[in-house]
């Protein structure tokens, strides 16, 4: 994948890996029309052999580390990992229950913390810009 690829859309891949869905009620309201990212050729697709981000929530059940390990094995190269959500980030109101394995930055690499229970989506978007920067800067040392 160019460059200009990645300057003209940026395809998201979401994954809820035990999340209240407060942070997912928040990712769908910035894809309406008051928010609307995809004016920016950034949308949400149903693989993640298509997605250049994995947009995850929630802390990792142990039910879900499998699968979240798998789904990131899945996505190519390069690929960046946003969190959304603090339960996500540090297991927040969640951290001390039996079912969970951890923060998802203990189970895959993280890019980008979007902080917040639930983040606003004007923070989501932001989040999703410093992914694409990363994206870009990724790229360019790639094709240099």
């Amino acid at each position: 994948m160019g460059i200009d690829s990645l300057k003209r859309a940026l395809w998201i891949y979401h994954v809820n890996t035990g999340s209240c869905n407060g942070c997912d009620i928040e990712i769908v309201a910035s894809l309406t029309p008051r928010y609307d990212i995809e004016r920016f050729g950034i949308k949400l697709v149903g693989s993640p052999r298509h997605a250049d981000v994995l947009l995850v929530t929630g802390p990792v059940t142990r039910q879900m580390e499998p699968r979240l390990r798998r789904v990131y094995a899945q996505t190519p190269d390069p690929k960046v990992v946003i969190v959304v959500g603090n339960c996500g980030a540090d297991g927040d109101v969640f951290h001390e229950s039996y079912n969970l394995v951890g923060p998802i930055d203990q189970i895959i690499p993280v890019d980008v913390y979007v902080h917040g229970c639930p983040p606003r989506p004007e923070a989501i978007i932001d989040g999703v810009v410093k992914a694409w920067l990363k994206l870009e800067g990724a790229t360019t040392k790639e094709t240099t």
